[in-house]
């Protein structure tokens, strides 16, 4: 397994993290997912572990807590031997305390959390999304008073945009508060608009990305292809609404790359697609999930390897779009590319 420094930070995680998402699942979304039970999570864990992925991620939201509860358990007697990184921020109930990163709020989420997870710090806490209806300063100030508690080492943020990740690392200059190291977004090849301005303000500001469905929301698992029917096992049936959108032409033209790719290389589809993602600028660690030890095992896999410059070509061909502006012009125009030239 590789290891990469998180951003401008001293912490070193593998390239590929275990997503528990599927951790006690419940509810359409997230029983959707998977309804791993907590021996069956240890077995993961066990698997995980013995392949060099040491970094854990989950969310209070998760199944309403049930996931960093399992977690928990999975992890019980080796917390030394791994990184847990958890979310928060989206609404846990109707109360006007129960969402957002008030200091109350961020307090109280952050002793739950800490109690689910059977732990006495987290290694890594997330901002699930931006909440504008509370100063940055407050947030900021808050976080870092857990840092100095003891009760989180580094902190980070999801799904925010531009500004609101540049705004937040300005006022940490300013104040002297901790920085965000991390952004946890969605990055795929059926999705890549995080490359327009989310990947050089990383690169810029020293940010590590943590890739959340890499394979597009599972549409990039091989199994769904032009002219076929959406297999019914396919958690789209349930789940679609609340993924990422993707236009369906565009995403046969990539599955027909992975497949050409997955001949020559003798690899899967969705190893292609992850591999893909690890070579990527800013790019710390992809997420993966799984629902059973065979698909862990298969995306374990993705790993130990690397494509050649011209399957990353083909593979960045067949999933280009136009960027949206002002962004379009850095990529398509070469007087624009030599004063601020893309990263990718």
């Amino acid at each position: 397994m590789e290891y990469r420094q998180l951003g401008a930070s001293g912490l070193r995680v593998p390239v590929l993290s275990f997503g528990a998402g599927t951790f006690g699942g419940s509810g359409p979304l997230f029983g959707a997912w998977g309804n791993t039970d907590a021996v069956e999570a240890r077995r993961m864990v066990d698997i995980s572990i013995e392949a060099g992925v040491n970094l854990f991620d989950s969310a209070d939201v998760y199944s309403a807590g049930a996931s960093e509860e399992v977690l928990g358990h999975a992890i019980r007697g080796r917390r030394d031997q791994v990184l847990i990184s958890t979310k928060m921020a989206l609404p846990m109930g109707d109360g006007p305390a129960d969402w957002g990163t008030s200091r109350a709020r961020l307090l109280r989420a952050t002793d739950a959390a800490l109690k689910r997870l059977g732990t006495d710090y987290i290694d890594l806490l997330q901002l699930h999304a931006f909440d504008a209806s509370t100063p940055i300063e407050e947030v900021l100030s808050t976080l870092d008073g857990l840092i100095a508690a003891g009760k989180i080492r580094y902190v980070g943020v999801s799904n925010f945009s531009g500004w609101q990740l540049m705004k937040s690392l300005a006022a940490s200059e300013r104040h002297g508060y901790s920085r965000y190291v991390a952004h946890q977004v969605y990055y795929s090849l059926a999705g890549r608009d995080y490359e327009w301005e989310l990947m050089p303000l990383a690169a810029d500001q020293g940010v590590g990305a943590l890739v959340w469905s890499p394979l597009a929301w599972g549409r990039l698992t091989g199994k769904i292809r032009r002219g076929q029917p959406l297999p019914e096992e396919s958690r789209l049936h349930q789940t679609a609404e609340y993924g990422p959108p993707v236009d369906d032409e565009k995403l046969y033209d990539i599955v027909d790359a992975l497949d050409a790719v997955a001949e020559e290389t003798g690899r899967t589809v969705p190893q292609i697609a992850l591999n893909w993602l690890i070579g990527r600028p800013t790019v710390a660690s992809v997420i993966i999930g799984a629902r059973n030890e065979a698909q862990l095992r298969q995306n374990l896999g993705a790993v130990g390897w690397s494509l050649s410059k011209e399957q990353v070509e083909k593979l960045d061909r067949a999933s280009a779009v136009t960027a949206a502006y002002p962004y379009f012009p850095y990529h398509r125009q070469a007087g624009f590319a030599r004063l601020n030239p893309p990263l990718v």
